[in-house]
């Protein structure tokens, strides 16, 4: 049963779903001194997420250490464009992994697959590490592709990113919530918001196995630009757009594959 009391601090603190918010909160808290904190937390502004200690991500739960980047649901739109190139044996790379959110939303229920994820932020890692254990993933710290053994390089069967894309200029106009308690560096994309995006798309033919796949998500507004991106290190290049998610995807293929 709900504590109308809660809701009510919830609603005044300008929580749009305050009963799901409430609701959540009295069937995580152990005591009623943990609730009294999870609400405090929360009317403070902090992300519930992070009040929380988990999100549901593409229906599993997912541990959210404070600090760091919280899966977007748009981001499920990744995983079910990228799960299809996912089977028994397959090498899945997963960079800037932050939660490790997408690459276990890849692996669940299929046995085998050799899973790897990196991030920049170590905060991010050992969040990372802590929900990939369970399926044997391993994550690295680092920059991007830097972080990641050299025995990988042309057997990656899909690489997945979702990385920082915000432009620099708009990130002041993000949501509190994610401008004061989400790392600058999980949301900063540089001046158009595509550096990483770029920077992801160079370094992918040297990981990509022959009929290797990758995928990057990114806003809308962007796809054009990211398609020239992934085009100019001579990938093939589609874009896959979900308006229910309002999610974007540029997918690019070897050009040597089959795929």
């Amino acid at each position: 049963m709900l504590d109308e009391g809660v809701v009510a601090r919830l609603r005044a603190a300008g929580c749009v779903f305050a009963e799901d918010e409430a609701r959540l909160i009295l069937e995580t808290a152990g005591s009623a001194a943990e609730v009294e904190s999870m609400v405090r937390r929360r009317v403070d502004g902090l992300p519930l997420e992070h009040v929380l200690g988990w999100a549901e991500f593409a229906g599993l739960r997912v541990a959210v250490d404070p600090g760091v980047f919280v899966p977007r649901h748009r981001s499920e739109f990744l995983v079910a464009s990228a799960r299809p190139n996912v089977r028994p044996g397959s090498v899945v790379v997963d960079l800037c992994c932050g939660t490790g959110a997408i690459g276990l939303a890849l692996v669940e229920g299929i046995d085998g697959v050799e899973l790897h994820a990196a991030d920049s932020d170590p905060a991010a890692v050992a969040c990372a590490r802590r929900n990939l254990d369970a399926v044997g993933g391993r994550v690295y710290l680092g920059d991007l592709d830097t972080a990641l053994p050299a025995t990988l390089r042309g057997r990656v069967d899909l690489l997945v990113a979702s990385p920082p894309y915000v432009p620099t200029t708009a990130i002041a106009l993000m949501p509190p919530e994610a401008r004061m308690y989400e790392p600058r560096q999980a949301l900063d994309g540089g001046a158009d918001g595509l550096d990483l995006v770029r920077r992801v798309a160079a370094a992918a033919p040297e990981w990509l196995a022959a009929n290797g796949v990758l995928m990057i998500e990114l806003s809308a507004a962007q796809a054009l630009a990211a398609v020239d991106a992934v085009t100019a290190p001579g990938l093939r290049v589609t874009a896959e757009h979900d308006d229910e998610r309002d999610a974007t995807v540029v997918v690019g293929r070897p050009s040597t594959g089959t795929g």
